[in-house]
């Protein structure tokens, strides 16, 4: 392993990209560390890590980690040192819960854990003030709970996990338009009135849910939503 990533760690030094996917890696390599003073750009997808070292913390220019397709279980605590972090994609991995440094990444945008095995909702993630873009989809989350209006992402996807129930917190997200939670456990009550009248949401993806679209479009405050619907798709052309 370590001649051939050679070549890519040659090219990471000039260029601050660093590409080592499908490589068969089950250790973090330690070559990289020759790398913390100009490596922006980390991928090590489709490998076979168990885990990320507490060197991470080491990497202060980068700006985009992508660990998708491994074994990670957890995140070492390191991570809120990436104080430039703007992207961090840990899809289809083994991840249960997260560390509260997570919260710490100030200048993270997007955060994407689709395909892991959370159970609970990772509030934490509430406390990134620059997040835009929030992905929990195809986890075992039970449920979306109260506090989850401070979560400041403009898009937020729980689709494919086992949600059935919303709190009415998600009306005071201040920036959220989107939320999508398809194929879930969801009533169509759980779309209380404060969520469809209150929130800032104005693109809602239910399909796969307890219910028909008949009875969702029933449930009160439901003209309100479609108002911002209508409204988000006129600007849109």
């Amino acid at each position: 392993m370590g001649n051939s990533i050679n070549p890519h760690l040659e090219r990471a030094e000039k260029s601050g990209i660093c590409q080592l996917n499908d490589m068969g890696i089950s250790q973090f390599p330690p070559q990289l560390l020759k790398l913390t003073k100009n490596l922006r750009t980390l991928d090590i997808s489709k490998n076979k890590l168990t885990l990320i070292p507490p060197s991470i913390g080491s990497f202060l220019q980068l700006k985009s980690l992508t660990i998708n397709h491994n074994r990670l279980g957890t995140i070492p605590n390191e991570i809120e040192d990436l104080k430039k972090l703007e992207t961090l994609s840990l899809t289809n991995n083994n991840i249960t819960c997260f560390p509260s440094s997570l919260a710490r990444l100030t200048s993270l945008r997007k955060l994407l854990l689709t395909g892991n095995k959370l159970k609970a909702f990772p509030t934490q993630v509430c406390q990134l003030k620059n997040l835009d873009f929030l992905d929990l989809s195809q986890n075992m989350i039970a449920c979306v709970p109260d506090g989850v209006g401070e979560l400041q992402a403009e898009e937020l996807n729980l689709n494919q996990n086992q949600i059935s129930s919303l709190s009415d917190s998600l009306a005071e997200c201040p920036r959220l338009k989107v939320l999508r939670v398809e194929e879930n456990c969801l009533p169509a009550t759980a779309f209380t009135k404060k969520i469809l009248e209150e929130s800032r949401i104005s693109t809602l993806a239910v399909d796969g849910n307890l219910f028909e679209m008949k009875q969702f479009n029933l449930q009160p405050g439901y003209d309100k939503y479609m108002e911002r619907y209508t409204a988000a798709k006129k600007k849109m052309y």
